[in-house]
């Protein structure tokens, strides 16, 4: 995915004016506004703009959302299969990880509320990431409300990663979990970014969402210093993408979910052991491995004869082994290439 003629601009105009030093607090101001309309306009979700501050990635606002919003010792909570990152964090930190495994169904997959409810039992950070990487899946509205349910009854608090929001196919529909209720607003932190819908994480810059005056507060007096790592062209590119990547969106929208139908067709025809759920959101497809005769990791099969690079199921927890995180966000010939090329490896 390349950039489309306004944020290459923005970038370009940024340099050109010597707009290279640290975040002038004017941009901070305009990438909440940009970015507050943009959520406003796409998912309904009303922000103020001085809610919205800016960070280096969205692992950046977990790892401050672990520090200052959780209590000391608190668990880390995680549905899994979860993006890798997300299992290894919490240790760095010196923190607990509780891994949730999601339930496979015929048709979906679905959280265990039973065994979250008991995760969270004495408190602790559930992380939520919706759209979820690895598995596409876009919970809705009923599932968020019974999450914040049983968040509120234990005295949790959640981290929502929002960031695949922008890439939702037709039929789905993104809701950000601090918007379902009250609720929610009051026990959340939520990390979003334009990096992924416009291929601009190079850059470094994500947003670190408030929904409650309390955590609003108490970021004024300790988030300076994280807020630092957002670059300024990053910055510029936010807000670019927000206020004028709209066409580009839907064109790559567009794109992708040709690749989804398509992924589903070439599985089929040299993968037919595969087993997948056809992704709701997200450029991100979870494959069941399982049945196709592979003794050992199948990421390191299909590296080693096949030449395809994947990222191995158990690398994003116990419930992931087995399977393989293939990216679709490529050109058709490429993906036509790497399912044939894993096809007659197994052949």
């Amino acid at each position: 995915m390349v950039w489309r003629p306004p944020i290459a601009k923005a970038v370009q105009d940024a340099v050109a004016q010597g707009l290279t030093g640290y975040l002038p607090g004017g941009l901070v101001d305009a990438m909440g506004a940009a970015c507050g309309d943009f959520l406003l306009a796409r998912h309904g979700w009303d922000v103020p703009a001085d809610w919205i501050r800016p960070a280096s990635d969205v692992l950046a606002v977990l790892e401050s959302t672990i520090k200052y919003f959780s209590a000391p010792g608190a668990r880390i909570v995680v549905p899994t299969p979860a993006y890798m990152p997300f299992l290894k964090l919490p240790d760095s930190l010196g923190r607990q990880l509780v891994e949730v495994p999601l339930l496979r169904t015929e048709s979906s997959w679905e959280l265990d509320y039973a065994a979250l409810d008991t995760a969270l039992a004495g408190g602790g950070l559930l992380v939520l990431c919706n759209p979820h990487n690895p598995l596409g899946k876009v919970y809705s509205r009923d599932e968020l409300l019974r999450i914040s349910q049983i968040v509120a009854a234990r005295g949790a608090r959640v981290f929502s990663d929002e960031i695949h929001a922008p890439l939702v196919y037709d039929g789905g529909t993104h809701v950000p979990y601090a918007s379902t209720g009250s609720a929610a607003a009051g026990h959340t932190v939520t990390g979003t970014s334009a990096s992924k819908a416009w291929n601009l994480a190079g850059l470094k810059a994500a947003q670190m969402i408030f929904s409650n005056a309390a955590d609003r507060g108490k970021w004024s007096e300790v988030g300076d210093f994280a807020e630092h790592g957002a670059s300024t062209p990053g910055v510029v590119a936010n807000i670019a993408a927000y206020r004028d990547g709209g066409p580009w969106l839907g064109d790559v929208l567009d794109y992708l979910d040709g690749n989804r139908q398509l992924l589903g067709e070439l599985l089929g025809e040299h993968l037919p052991g595969a087993g997948w759920l056809r992704p709701a959101g997200t450029y991100l497809a979870f494959v069941d491995c399982s049945q196709l005769g592979i003794a050992g990791s199948p990421a390191d099969f299909f590296r080693e004869h096949a030449g395809v690079a994947l990222v191995d199921g158990a690398e994003c927890g116990g419930a992931g082994r087995g399977w393989v995180r293939l990216n679709f966000a490529l050109p058709r010939p490429v993906l036509r290439r790497i399912v044939a090329q894993m096809g007659a490896a197994l052949r």
